[in-house]
């Protein structure tokens, strides 16, 4: 669903969650990558699993994130009706250094899960 015009409440709930930087940081990786796990982010901000929660439940209650259960994991992800904004407010920032040491971390992370999941896989005595 896309934004046509937004409500000032809305618009300062927004600026709010913008108003420090992990979570400008989660919301960075979420628009890069969709969506994340809590350890993912945990992993690749440094933080730990109460502040990055801290952080997420702000976003989640300011309307910009949801989430879904997988399992006994948590993804979380941009909802859709802010995603347009958040990429506006993002095509003024996104050069900075965080973000891409955050992005870096996240496509080691990536690929490190690939590999185990591909030694897994290909486990010769695997059942």
């Amino acid at each position: 669903m896309r934004l046509k015009n937004i409500s000032l409440s809305y618009g300062m709930r927004i600026f709010k969650a913008l108003s420090e930087e992990p979570r400008v940081r989660i919301l960075h990786l979420l628009l890069q990558n969709k969506e994340l796990s809590i350890s993912d982010l945990e992993h690749i901000l440094d933080f730990t699993q109460t502040k990055t929660s801290r952080h997420l439940i702000y976003l989640k209650n300011s309307g910009l994130l949801g989430s879904k259960r997988v399992d006994q994991w948590i993804f979380y992800y941009i909802l859709d009706e802010a995603q347009e904004i958040i990429q506006q407010i993002f095509k003024f920032i996104q050069k900075d250094p965080n973000f891409k040491r955050d992005q870096d971390l996240y496509n080691i992370l990536l690929t490190n899960r690939e590999l185990a999941i591909n030694k897994i896989e290909n486990n010769p005595y695997r059942k």
